[in-house]
């Protein structure tokens, strides 16, 4: 059974390598990332934060509950517009248990690509909130957290919460 990682774990904070292999166990925890996103009401979910340093993710579009599996997904083109939304992560926790949110801009549309669970490769551009939630979870792929887009006010207002959580 995978384990969530919360805020402080250096595994989030690694740069993930490409999945070479679509093996049966990158296929398994695909699929409990999805169980796990869904019991914690999430939309999105990246390797790095049950552990794993490879990159893929999964996600869901809250308006048509789509599930995407992406295994090696790029980021090819962003908008240039932006918009800001408040954001907040299953491993950026308060004392409440819940996830801690803030205002976070990002671009309001993107393009990206990605290989399917089959192997097969895939793309789509995303806007509105599945573009948000692609953003999100490819920046864990990276070691980014929506937190390092904050002002360094507001990381420390969301950071007094995380560590609320830990006591």
């Amino acid at each position: 059974m995978l384990q969530m990682k919360l805020c402080g774990d250096l595994v989030l904070r690694e740069k993930c390598t490409p999945v070479s292999d679509i093996s049966a166990d990158v296929l398994h925890a695909m699929d409990e990332m999805i169980q796990m996103m869904r019991e914690q009401n999430g939309v999105g979910m990246a390797a790095p934060q049950v552990g794993i340093t490879q990159r893929f993710l999964v996600m869901m579009d809250p308006d048509t509950e789509t599930i995407y599996k992406m295994i090696n997904p790029k980021i090819i083109s962003r908008s240039e517009k932006t918009v800001v939304m408040e954001e907040g992560c299953l491993s950026v926790l308060g004392a409440d248990n819940l996830p801690v949110y803030s205002r976070v801009s990002r671009p309001e549309s993107v393009i990206v690509e990605w290989t399917d669970e089959n192997g097969n490769p895939q793309g789509a551009e995303m806007s509105g909130l599945p573009a948000r939630i692609v953003q999100h979870e490819t920046d864990h792929l990276d070691g980014i957290l929506f937190i390092d887009y904050l002002s360094p006010v507001h990381r420390e207002m969301v950071m007094r919460k995380v560590r609320r959580h830990k006591k």
